[in-house]
Order: structure tokens, then sequence, then C-alpha cells
């Protein structure tokens, strides 16, 4: 064994440098701990923020196939308003004066009239409920509203143009008549709504 070897100062310095040796390496250790859970937080967030991107897209996807047809659906209802009215201006035609043409006249409206409906059927448009019913702001339009002994206050008495959903959305409101109640009072009904005090419209106005 040789002097340098068996030295003691020697061995002290050489543990001396590998305990700093370690020191920095544990100090490294740390530093890229620190950093690689810095980093999966902010790749944990970022997932977090695209899976939430993810479902809007896909809710506003899906809302958008649900209502793609909206506009013109909408177009369609003032088609089917007129059928309507030819239809009961031909029925009460035919009341008034019976004849072979009329009755032919009344079945091709009726059947223009059906397959009209059955259209709106399939795309999930449905009427709004309306006589009878309590005043919905959200669903009716209220064109006037009338005094009534019989008839609670604020329910729809008459519809002058149907009202009709698509899926839960209103496509178009309904545009009615609401009572007042007893003579006196005022129904709420009419509040932000044109007001007209008559009890007979003109259903041609509603439009």
């Amino acid at each position: 064994m040789t002097d340098k070897e068996s030295s003691p100062d020697n061995g002290g310095e050489t543990t001396g440098l590998e305990g700093g040796e370690l020191a920095e390496l544990q100090k490294a250790l740390v530093s890229k701990t620190d950093e690689a859970k810095a980093v999966q937080d902010k790749y944990l967030r970022l997932a977090a923020e695209f899976e939430n991107y993810k479902r809007l897209s896909q809710k506003e996807q899906r809302e958008f196939t649900r209502f793609a047809n909206e506009n013109i659906l909408r177009e369609l209802l003032p088609i089917i308003d007129n059928l309507e009215r030819a239809l009961k201006a031909a029925q009460d035609n035919s009341e008034e004066q019976p004849n072979h043409k009329s009755k032919g006249l009344i079945q091709g409206i009726e059947l223009t009239l059906k397959q009209f409906l059955e259209v709106l059927t399939k795309f999930n448009v449905k009427p709004v409920a309306s006589v009878g019913t309590p005043f919905d702001p959200a669903c009716h339009q209220a064109v006037a509203h009338v005094e009534s002994a019989t008839i609670p206050e604020n329910l729809v008495v008459e519809e002058y143009q149907k009202g009709y959903l698509l899926h839960d959305r209103i496509l178009r409101a309904a545009m009615v008549t609401v009572s007042a109640g007893p003579t006196g009072n005022q129904s709420a009904a009419g509040a932000g709504q044109e007001e007209s005090v008559t009890s007979s419209h003109s259903p041609g106005d509603a439009n």
C-alpha cells in the first residue's frame, strides 16, 4: 500500500467531494420534481379545459341539429293558417249551399292541410295549448283582454292565431284574448302587449 492510498486526509477529502455531489444531485432532483409537477398541473388544466370545450361543442352541435330547420318551418306556418281559413270558409259555404263541388273542395283542402301537419309533426313541431289555459307570456301574445263574470282572470278565452313549439322552443307565439275577470279587474296578462278592449277581433287582423 502506498502513502497516498493510506493517507487519512486524502480519504477525508474524497468523502467530502462525494457528499457535495450528492447534495447537488438532491437539489437538482427536487427542482426537476417541482418542474414535472408544474407541467403535470398545466397538462391537467388543459385537459379539463379541452373536455369542457368538447362538451360545449357537442351541445352546440346537437342544438344546431335540432333547430336547423327552424326558419323554414316558421315560413310554413302562414300557409297552414291560410289552409285552415280556406277550410273553414269552404265548410261554412257548404252548409249554406250544399253541392258536390264544395264537398270535393273541402276534401282537397283537408288532405293538403293534413299533409302539412304531418310534416310539422315529423320535425317535432306541435301546437301551443291556448283556450282555457292560463296566460303564459312565454308562448302567448295577448292582443286583447275582455271582462268576464264567468271566466276567471288571466285565462285565455279565444285564439286568433295558433302558436307552435319546435321541440321545447317557441316557434311562434299564439295570438289570444285573455280574460280580465269581472268588471273593474285588470288582467296582468296584457302588460307589455297590445291591449284592445273589444270582444270581437277579425282573424285576418292577426297576421
